[in-house]
């Protein structure tokens, strides 16, 4: 009876010790299982995240040379009115455009990076600059004749302000793209 009683605690220990065992396989598989999910969330997130950031910048830089565009044809429609009052009139037309363009950069500001940021201010400068040009030479116009436009009695400023306009915007695309592809 003593071995009976021998052979049935072996067997139940040795039960209980393959149970425990099996337990804790079980547990050990099921963490790594766990963190494996964790991990695979994390990166989706992570990329999800970047996706998203990605096309807030793309977003805030179309509207930025949206608004360019549309400071560049109030300038382009100074540039060619024969009546220099009329530009001084329609001078909250401009005023408007110039607004959207601050407006537009400011987030790109707040978008980023750096880089663009600080290209995106080049442009805005720029655009700026042509519009007090055109402003003073308005007024050294207005000596001269009123019905001949500005980019016929300016050739020369003209031609620079539109160098500088394609400079700007191409230095500003270049370097947008190299934020937003940046493995490029």
């Amino acid at each position: 009876m003593q071995d009976t009683v021998a052979v049935a605690l072996v067997t139940s220990m040795s039960t209980l010790a393959a149970a425990s065992i099996t337990g804790l396989i079980g547990l050990w598989a099921s963490r790594r299982q766990v963190a494996s999910h964790l991990a695979a969330a994390r990166e989706e997130r992570a990329e999800q995240r970047a996706t998203w950031t990605a096309q807030l910048r793309r977003d805030s830089y179309v509207g930025f040379l949206s608004a360019c565009d549309q400071a560049y044809r109030r300038l382009d429609w100074n540039w060619q009115q024969e009546n220099h009052d009329a530009i001084l009139k329609a001078r909250s037309e401009t005023y408007q455009a110039l607004r959207g363009l601050d407006e537009a950069y400011n987030i790109v500001l707040l978008e980023g990076p750096g880089g663009v940021a600080r290209e995106a201010e080049l442009v805005t400068r720029s655009i700026d600059d042509e519009y007090r040009e055109q402003l003073r030479l308005i007024t050294e116009a207005a000596s001269e004749s009123d019905d001949i436009p500005l980019n016929a009695l300016y050739r020369g400023e003209r031609r620079t302000a539109i160098e500088e306009r394609t400079k700007r915007r191409d230095s500003f695309v270049e370097a947008a793209k190299a934020a937003l592809n940046p493995t490029r």
